[in-house]
């Protein structure tokens, strides 16, 4: 991501291709001569400001809501091998080459839209999605009353600090319970894992 950011400063970017940004930042990784070694998913939303359209670039279970007047209007697709086996971009050891599941940048699900002066997009990694089902998140981004950020920064850690609450109660039927009990597994409760959520909003840009 720090790869991605450095080319969007850069300029070296088309805003309609965010897949393009991958796989760009994923190559130059794979060139580095002390290679960087993991795993990750990725997920990448760019406001293209010139035509109010959003082009996204999602691949595995990371992801993202846009909403409008309380109501989710887009998601992104989750992308999974199969249970709990997210898509992902991975450097593995040399001795774990070919063993490591890697996906291509190319796999990336993308998608174009427009976008609305108000609309929120509610970008996440899987921590938050696997404990908080939508109508929860929906719940908290109703307290957002204004676009400053100090508003936008407390509902996003709010929306955080919940799920990583839920995330450690063995008694509550998470989202990544109720998708792994229709997989055949008796499986109850949160799911203990990274939680990172970004908030944006769409309002008029001014100097």
């Amino acid at each position: 991501m720090r790869t991605c950011e450095r080319l969007v400063k850069e300029g070296r970017f088309v805003p309609s291709n965010p897949v393009g940004i991958l796989t760009t930042s994923y190559c130059e990784l794979l060139q580095n001569k002390v290679p960087l070694l993991g795993s990750s998913t990725a997920c990448i939303v760019v406001l293209d400001r010139s035509s109010h359209r959003l082009h996204t670039a999602n691949l595995g279970d990371s992801g993202f809501l846009v909403v409008r007047g309380g109501e989710v209007v887009h998601r992104s697709d989750e992308q999974q091998h199969y249970f709990n086996t997210p898509f992902q971009l991975s450097i593995a050891p040399p001795e774990a080459e070919g063993v490591v599941l890697s996906d291509s940048p190319d796999a990336a699900d993308s998608t174009s839209f427009d976008v609305q002066l108000g609309d929120i997009i509610l970008t996440a990694t899987d921590g938050l999605f696997d404990n908080m089902p939508d109508y929860m998140i929906l719940q908290e981004l109703k307290k957002l009353k204004n676009s400053n950020y100090e508003s936008i920064q407390r509902t996003a850690r709010s929306i955080a600090e919940q799920a990583h609450e839920l995330a450690y109660d063995p008694h509550y039927m998470s989202p990544f319970a109720q998708f792994a009990c229709d997989n055949g597994l008796n499986v109850r409760g949160g799911k203990p894992d990274d939680i990172t959520v970004l908030l944006s909003i769409v309002a008029e840009y001014t100097d």
